[in-house]
């Protein structure tokens, strides 16, 4: 008899945007950070670069995106500035994400990112796993030049890549209609 657990867990995994304390605790923090070290790296270049943020110190976020964007001359709009203080105003843990491309050159950049991405997707399953939802959002600046630097990546070969949340849902969570995969399948041969 097969277990499927694992996979019932899987398929139940959605992400919830608007969460609450509590967040992991530092052994459960622990166990999803290191899922992130078992995406797939061709190259082994280990590409991830990732940041704690807690508590108190989350909320501060958005002022930083807000400064990093007037000074680059691309202010953000009010309502998603307030939107993302709305978001991050009982968040207990954001983790950023960073990637840090083979400095060798030998790996396409691309695939690096694509490890990250992976490695992201590992830590949202973790922490679903362990009770907990979370949200990869690319909003609130994240493509300016400028909001790496500020958020303590190397600015000359560390790319920005978001913000990633996790705690506990402050809200009841419906289940999500998924596609049926096989709208979305093809069959290829060669002949």
């Amino acid at each position: 008899m097969t277990d499927t657990s694992f996979l019932d867990t899987l398929l139940s995994r959605q992400s919830v945007k608007f969460v609450q304390a509590p967040g992991p605790d530092d052994a459960q923090l622990d166990c999803i950070l290191q899922a992130a070290m078992c995406a797939p790296d061709h190259g082994a270049v280990h590409p991830w670069r990732l940041a704690l943020v807690r508590g108190a110190n989350v909320p501060a976020l958005v002022d930083v995106a807000v400064r990093v964007a007037e000074a680059e001359g691309k202010p953000l709009l009010e309502r998603k500035v307030e939107n993302a203080r709305r978001w991050l105003a009982r968040v207990p843990l954001v983790i950023l994400l960073g990637c840090r491309p083979d400095p060798q050159g030998r790996i396409r950049v691309e695939e690096s990112r694509l490890s990250v991405a992976a490695a992201v997707m590992n830590m949202l399953n973790a922490a679903h796993a362990l009770g907990y939802h979370g949200f990869w959002s690319t909003g609130l600046g994240t493509y300016l030049d400028g909001l790496g630097a500020a958020l303590g990546f190397d600015a000359l070969d560390e790319h920005f890549m978001g913000y990633l949340s996790i705690g506990t849902p402050i809200d009841a969570i419906e289940p999500k209609q998924r596609p049926d995969y096989r709208t979305l399948l093809r069959e290829w041969s060669a002949g």
